[in-house]
Formats: C-alpha cells, sequence, structure tokens
C-alpha cells in the first residue's frame, strides 16, 4: 500500500495548482483503499510479485475517487470521512472538473500498461458505475422502489469496482477462467455487503466513527434498503411516514422514520442480507489456493459486515 500511495502521489502531479489542491486533498482524506488493496491481494494470492499491481490499484482508486467527488456534487453533501467535502471546501465546478481529471488520469496510465483484456474491464466498470449513478438519481424520491432496483443501483454504483480491482489481480496473475470468475463474483458480492452496512450505518452509525451525518440518505430521498423493509411490512402508519420522507426528502421526519426502522427490525434485516453476501463472497474463493492473501480476502469478508465506520 505504501508503494501504491507513492504512485499516486506521482500520477497527482499537474501544472495546473487548483489540480494539485483538490486531487491532493481527497485522496489524502483517510479512505479505507479497500479498492485497490483487493488488487494487491488477488494478485498476492496467485503468486504475482510485479510491480504492474501498484499501477493497477492506483487507478482503481483514481476511479473512485473521481466518482466521490461527482457523487458529493450531486449529492450536495458537505461532510465525508469526518471532513469538508472537496465541493464544500473549492466549490462545486472544481470538484467536478477534477473528478474529471482523475478518471482521465486514470485511463492515460490504463493505455500506458498496454493491456487490452484490462482496459476492457476498467472501462466497462467505469461505464456501469456512470449508468448506476444515473439509475441511483432516477430512483431518488421514489417511494415504490422496491429491493430488485435498489440491489441494481448497488451492483452498478459500487460493486463493480470491488468486482474490476479483484478481477484486476487475477488478470494479471495469469489465473485460469474459473478463478477469475471466482475472484469477479468475490468483489461483487463484498461490495454490496460493504455497501448495505453502509445504507444501515446510515441509521445507526456513530456520527464521529462515520464521518457523515446520520439521515443524509433519507434527507437526500434515497431509498435504501431499511425504509424498503418498513414500506414492506411495517404498519400501514410506519410505511406512510417513509414513503412520505422519501418523497420529501424527510430530514424533519428523521426520528419518526427512525423509530420506524427499528420497531421493524429493518436493520437486522438489512444486516442479514450483508452477512449472506459476505458468505457469497467466501464461497466464491474456494477455488483458490491457501495463503495469507487468501486469508486476508476472507478476513475483508467479516470487516465488511462488523465494521462501525
Amino acid at each position: 500500500m505504501q508503494a501504491v500511495d507513492a504512485v499516486i502521489r506521482t500520477r497527482l502531479h499537474s501544472e495546473v495548482a487548483l489540480v494539485r489542491q483538490v486531487a491532493e486533498y481527497i485522496i489524502q482524506s483517510g479512505g479505507k483503499r479497500l479498492r485497490p488493496a483487493l488488487v494487491l491481494l488477488s494478485a498476492g494470492a496467485l503468486g504475482y510479485r510485479g510491480t504492474q499491481q501498484h499501477e493497477l490499484a492506483a487507478i482503481i482508486e483514481f476511479i473512485h475517487t473521481a466518482t466521490l467527488l461527482h457523487d458529493d456534487v450531486v449529492d450536495e453533501s458537505n461532510l465525508r470521512r469526518g471532513r469538508e467535502t472537496a465541493n464544500a471546501l473549492f466549490g462545486n465546478a472544481a470538484s467536478v472538473l477534477v473528478g474529471d481529471f482523475l478518471y482521465s488520469r486514470a485511463f492515460q496510465m490504463m493505455v500506458e500498461i498496454n493491456d487490452m483484456r484490462i482496459m476492457r474491464v476498467l472501462s466497462d466498470a467505469t461505464n456501469i458505475i456512470a449508468e448506476g449513478e444515473v439509475l441511483q438519481l432516477m430512483n431518488c424520491h421514489d417511494a415504490d422502489v422496491d429491493e430488485e432496483r435498489y440491489l441494481q443501483v448497488i451492483r452498478y454504483k459500487t460493486a463493480k469496482l470491488f468486482e474490476a480491482a479483484a478481477q484486476l489481480g487475477a488478470i494479471i496473475g495469469r489465473s485460469s477462467r474459473d478463478i477469475e470468475r471466482g475472484l469477479s463474483e468475490y468483489g461483487m458480492h463484498l461490495g454490496t455487503a460493504f455497501q448495505l452496512i453502509d445504507d444501515v450505518l446510515d441509521y445507526s452509525g456513530a456520527e464521529m466513527e462515520t464521518g457523515k451525518h446520520l439521515g443524509d440518505d433519507l434527507a437526500e430521498g434515497k431509498p435504501t434498503l431499511p425504509l424498503i423493509y418498513v414500506m414492506q411490512y411495517g404498519s400501514p402508519e410506519q410505511a406512510a411516514c417513509v414513503r412520505e420522507a422519501i418523497k420529501n426528502g424527510g430530514g424533519e421526519e428523521f426520528p419518526a422514520v427512525l423509530a420506524a426502522i427499528r420497531a421493524t427490525g429493518a436493520l437486522e434485516h438489512s444486516r442479514q442480507c450483508a452477512l449472506a453476501e459476505a458468505n457469497r463472497a467466501r464461497a466464491a474463493l474456494e477455488a483458490l489456493p491457501a495463503s495469507t492473501y487468501k486469508d486476508s480476502l476472507l478476513e475483508l469478508c467479516s470487516f465488511a459486515v462488523a465494521r462501525s465506520f
């Protein structure tokens, strides 16, 4: 990871001072670096010991960071990881344009690697992530979103980059197609579990740990799984309360919505769904040979579900 950070610092260089300033601010803001770690761990599990993994891990982090910059502008967020968002500090225009810089820098780095399969995986993933962003936008303030539509957004917007990261390790590790497929499935299920817990923490986390305001998703009218569960299994009054909050972006209704979520067991249901995804991720690694790298990949399944931040 230190080698990846060194690549990130080098590749962030731009003659334009504001590009450097905004990009460094968001990159250094304390992210978990899970996605680049997946590249390193999956490659390591297959015996790869070269340096290409560091470039690929940095590319993954640049794509992820670009999505964060754009996300925060779309969501009008002012807090991420306990710090002001880049758009709150530098403005929307700078955030969008520096996000574009990070996307284009990632594609420059892909071309230098000069592997068509790698370029296809990353370009497809980037396109699907963008589709996921638009799907989420379409779902906002729509109280008729069901679990299937909700999960589609997660698989496009969040899980796809986890999937691509794990698959890249398999590609440079020259794995069999079966192992590559298993690592791809692992990344997809891990990313889904990770986002499910993110959505749980929006109604149960400690703000100091999560680095975001509780109820942000509700204020933005996002119909996440805890809300969908209440609308499906809660009393008519509870369901009506949640529907109104989604339609109106219900910051003011947050206490009543939170009470409904707790009364119906919606958070526990969502955690169980995340656990099921994590177990699917574990099962997808069965064909991978034993190693400390595989152990770490398995441990990430536990972390994704048990974390509080």
